[in-house]
């Protein structure tokens, strides 16, 4: 009889935490669910530069929890955007050796992506961001 009064009293107090950590959780979660990227436009021949659209492909994949979907940068990666990539690294180069064997907090990406890859998405940061 007293576990039922004490489960009694307990169990309401325990749902009403348990469901207010997790509306926090969802809140936290859904804030922090990154953006698309800027979508690779169209050119004068009606096509996409497919090097672009990879480059893109890649950057939503590899590069959005660190740098934020436009490049802006956060509290984790550095801003890319609005030239900034060409400003540290002169050459894209420069920049790739850096995205394939890492520097400080960002890890390297040579063994999960392609020089290929690595090329594209320095590609798309650097023209369409």
């Amino acid at each position: 009889m007293l576990i039922r009064k004490v489960w009694a009293t307990v169990l309401p107090k325990s749902w009403g935490l348990l469901l207010g950590l997790l509306a926090g959780t969802i809140v936290v979660v859904a804030s922090c669910s990154p953006a698309s990227a800027p979508e690779v436009t169209v050119g004068a021949d009606g096509t996409t530069d497919a090097v672009l659209v990879t480059g893109r492909e890649v950057f939503m994949d590899r590069c959005v929890a660190c740098h934020d979907a436009d490049g802006s940068g956060n509290t984790i990666g550095p801003r890319l955007n609005n030239g900034r990539l060409l400003d540290v690294y002169p050459t894209l180069e420069a920049a790739a050796v850096v995205v394939a064997e890492g520097k400080n907090r960002m890890p390297g990406f040579s063994s999960s992506l392609t020089p290929t890859e690595i090329n594209a998405v320095l590609r798309y940061i650097s023209e369409v961001l």
